[in-house]
């Protein structure tokens, strides 16, 4: 919530009246047509009368504003700070390649409270290279946290040819634009594949990325770190008729037991799946959760991370993997 809590609906809404008011006397009508385009639906009841009453003296009764330039929005201290975190991790650079202004564009847009300028060469030398905002420390770095229910084969994002792959099947989805593929399969052989790729995914559990799409004869999920090469290449025919996939969906069912705020975890931890809730006692819920077929494993370990507060229930297969995994582990031990 660090920029939420700052510029919220609310302040982006209100800057874009400025911004009009500016330019010129601006109507309540347009004012009700900025704010449903910048905020809720309800904010009209909020910022309108505000503005139009006097109590945020921003505007005139005619409409124009006593600002003599239109209005920005420069980010606190904590939030170059933050961004410089974020901009440390190394599958942030797989998306802002090594022109920042590639990801940004030349100028940041006041609704998004604007991209982060460019580091000067004078900043550069007095602090971290690469970073937005050299001129400020970072929030966290990676060393601060440890993540104990991931994997740590997680892929290689600081490698050059993985890199290079990753911007590669990015922009090839994009333009909506075929790939042909070299990987290595599950059994160590080399093999080419001609695809359109759909979109790419994030394991959390894993710390891998794949990348869905479809060939002549199947779906295609491909994990980039067996990815040898890729290269664009122009669509075939039968490619222009088909569609990536849709995911074949799968659903559990399991029992909550709401106590140390379990249920808040539950729904912060699933946000976003589809999901339902329903209370079945002062304390207990049935929880419905819809997942893509293709990530049972990860929803088998997501779903043990809760321990006895959790019962599945649904389907028996599922329920099956669970024991199978809780039996696993007891032999560990």
């Amino acid at each position: 919530m660090i920029f939420s809590e700052i510029y919220s609906a609310y302040y982006n809404a209100v800057a874009c009246i400025l911004k009009e008011a500016v330019r010129g006397p601006v109507t309540p009508e347009k004012m009700r047509k900025i704010i449903a385009a910048n905020a809720f639906d309800e904010s009209v009841l909020t910022i309108l009368p505000a503005l139009s009453e006097g109590r945020w003296p921003l505007l005139r009764n005619d409409g124009t504003t006593p600002l003599s330039h239109t209005p920005t929005m420069p980010l606190t201290r904590l939030q170059k700070q933050w961004l410089n975190s974020i901009f440390r991790d190394p599958r942030m650079r797989l998306f802002l390649g090594d022109d920042r202004e590639d990801a940004c564009g030349p100028e940041g847009s006041v609704q998004d409270g604007g991209c982060p300028e460019k580091p000067s060469a004078a900043g550069a030398q007095e602090g971290e290279s690469g970073l937005p905002f050299p001129e400020e420390k970072v929030l966290f770095a990676r060393e601060d946290y440890y993540i104990y229910d991931a994997y740590a084969d997680g892929d290689p994002y600081e490698d050059p040819s993985y890199v290079r792959n990753f911007r590669t099947i990015l922009r090839a989805i994009e333009d909506k634009r075929a790939l042909r593929v070299r990987m290595v399969n599950r059994h160590g052989n080399l093999m080419s594949v001609v695809m359109i790729p759909g979109y790419l995914e994030y394991s959390e559990k894993d710390d891998k990325f794949r990348v869905y799409g479809y060939s002549k004869r199947r779906d295609d999920i491909i994990n980039l770190a067996r990815i040898e090469s890729v290269e664009v290449c122009e669509p075939k025919e039968w490619m222009k008729k088909g569609n990536p996939r849709s995911g074949k969906k799968a659903k559990v069912e399991f029992l909550l037991l709401d106590e140390r705020k379990a249920l808040e975890r539950v729904m912060l931890h699933f946000a976003h799946f589809e999901k339902t809730a329903e209370r079945i006692g002062k304390k207990n819920y049935r929880v419905t959760i819809y997942y893509d077929g293709y990530d049972e494993t990860e929803m088998v370990i997501r779903i043990l991370s809760f321990g006895p507060l959790v019962k599945v229930v649904e389907p028996a297969r599922f329920v099956e993997l669970i024991r199978a995994r809780l039996l696993k582990q007891k032999d560990l031990w």
